[in-house]
This record gives structure tokens, sequence and C-alpha cells, in this order.
């Protein structure tokens, strides 16, 4: 048998937390299955859901799954030991790939809605961590919030004391911590006085 971090047949493959987050789903979970040859289409034991909070990110959501689906994985396999628990056959409808989320995958588009751009940044934190170029260099980003009020180009940056705002396709977006090319994450504004962006 085997653990996987999805309501299954919902996304089968390496990165379920992942895409759930950047997918806009509510509510993700871990399923016990049997395993076959197919890619996570045995049938199932057991399930537990897990609703995903509006500033969860992949580090967060999986850290509570895995306690979660540690007790589960318990109870299946004493469920299975002591022969109450019968696994049942995935579901036909509903059936989607979570594949790997590469470095590229991971490189934020501007030119989508802020509320896209805030889920990539928490589908990849801590890894393999979104990322943006400034003066062509990779600048990594942690989670990011999106704001209204302000109107910014797609890829515009707004620097001021308190904040660095970057445009999307819909309202800006708030920078939380950066990680400049071999150094440590800090919190935008502290990034941006050293970087000196434009300013207003």
């Amino acid at each position: 048998m085997n653990l996987h971090f999805s309501l299954l047949p919902a996304w089968r493959g390496a990165a379920p937390v992942q895409h759930a987050i950047a997918h806009g789903d509510d509510v993700t979970g871990a399923s016990t299955f049997q395993i076959e040859t197919g890619l996570d289409t045995g049938p199932v034991y057991g399930v537990v859901t897990e609703a995903i909070r509006p500033t969860d990110t992949a580090g967060a959501l999986l850290e509570r799954l895995s306690h979660s689906g540690a007790e589960l994985l318990l109870a299946t396999m004493d469920g299975v030991a002591d022969g109450s628990l019968v696994p049942r056959p995935q579901l036909a409808d509903g059936v989607s790939v979570a594949a790997k989320i590469t470095v590229d995958d991971a490189r934020v588009d501007w030119a989508t809605p802020a509320v896209r751009v805030d889920r990539l940044v928490r589908a990849c934190t801590p890894a393999p961590g979104a990322w943006t170029l400034f003066r062509e260099q990779r600048l990594k980003l942690g989670p990011v919030r999106p704001v209204e009020g302000d109107s910014l180009a797609p890829g515009e940056l707004r620097a001021t004391k308190s904040s660095v705002l970057v445009g999307t396709a819909t309202g800006p977006v708030e920078l939380g911590d950066v990680q400049p090319p071999g150094k440590r994450p800090v919190p935008a504004p502290d990034w941006a006085r050293g970087a000196r962006p434009e300013r207003r």
C-alpha cells in the first residue's frame, strides 16, 4: 500500500500538494491505496481531508498532511490486518495529474492575474522556489500578497520605504521576502534599499 497526499483520483503524480495550491483548490487531503502498475491508480483504502488556507505554502500544507496522513496509514494497516478494510476502486471522474514542478515552471509570469501569481509562489515554497529576473539575475521570491488601490503594468516594480509592489495582469502584489543570488532571504524593502529599483 501507499500514502498519497491528494484525494485520489485527483492529482495523481509527483507534486499533488503543489498543484492543488497552484490551481486554487479549497480542499485536499491524503489517501491510502493499493499499489498497482498504473500511476497512483490503485483502489483506495481510506482518505482524510484538509482545508487549504488562503496563505498556505506547499511546505505548511505538507507539514499538516504528514501528521494526518501518518494516522491514516496506521489506521489502514490495522484495518487490513484485521480484515475490516477493503479497498474500493477509484472513481472514473475527477482524474488529474500532478507532474513534478521544475525550476522553469516556478518562474513568475507577471502578465497573469495577481491571484495566479500568489498561488504559484505559495505552491513553489519552499521548493523549487518561485523566482523572477531582476537586472538579468534570478531573484527568488517568498510568498506575496495581492493588494488593491495601485495601478502598475505587469512586471512594473514600485518600491517605498515600507513595501515593494509588482504589477500583474490585474492588481499588484506586495513582495514578502526575496533572495538575491548567493545571499540570504531578506524582507523586500530591505532588499530594495540596496538594489535601488525605481522609487516613488
